[in-house]
């Protein structure tokens, strides 16, 4: 399927986990294909953010989506820049100037994690969460881990549209990710069959 390109400004690196990349409804590899700036590793460890992006890169000016809650920042906006204690940061505005790419990890909430890690060099770069204001778009599709876990795709499309200031951009991203999706229903395509009364 083939998706339109966004001209993106904040370049995005998607590490992907290994196990991660034959899932069905997998979101990182439409996400890089709607992107004009964007690079989809898959891995478990690199030498540093030049290694993993296979190109040169400043960490200061990269931010990742880190693996934390944002559950008391809902106040603060879609996008919260953290310290390295998990705290969001009181210059909202000032840590996300100047960002000029985001780091997303690909995976399931365990293999998230065996990403961040491996790969101690994350900690050098600006930390984010995002807060999400509806539940995936994966509805009955595939299981989350938690309540308000979204996909990678929509977890960088809130994040992207926050950065550039460009509200639109998410909704350009969800529109193939949409379209995914209604040929998984259409098809009877399901990754996890869901309990819902375990999501309550």
């Amino acid at each position: 399927m083939s998706a339109p390109t966004i001209d993106n400004k904040v370049a995005l690196l998607v590490l992907q986990h290994p196990q991660e990349q034959d899932r069905a409804l997998g979101t990182a590899g439409l996400l890089v294909q709607s992107l004009a700036h964007a690079t989809l590793t898959v891995g478990l460890s690199w030498r540093n953010l030049a290694h993993a992006l296979k190109r040169p890169a400043e960490p200061k000016e990269w931010g990742v989506l880190y693996l934390g809650s944002a559950h008391a920042s809902k106040d603060r906006g879609p996008l919260v820049a953290l310290d390295r204690k998990g705290t969001p940061l009181a210059d909202q505005e000032r840590a996300q100037e100047n960002i000029a790419g985001l780091v997303m990890l690909d995976g399931n909430w365990g293999q998230a994690k065996a990403l961040w890690w491996r790969n101690p060099w994350l900690t050098k770069l600006q930390r984010f969460v995002v807060v999400p204001d509806a539940p995936s778009l994966y509805g009955d599709l595939r299981r989350e881990a938690r309540p308000d876990a979204i996909s990678t795709l929509e977890a960088a499309a809130l994040a992207l549209s926050v950065l550039e200031g460009n509200a639109a951009m998410r909704e350009k991203l969800h529109a193939p990710f949409r379209a995914l999706l209604a040929e998984a229903r259409a098809a009877g395509v399901r990754e996890v069959k869901v309990d819902r009364r375990k999501r309550r």
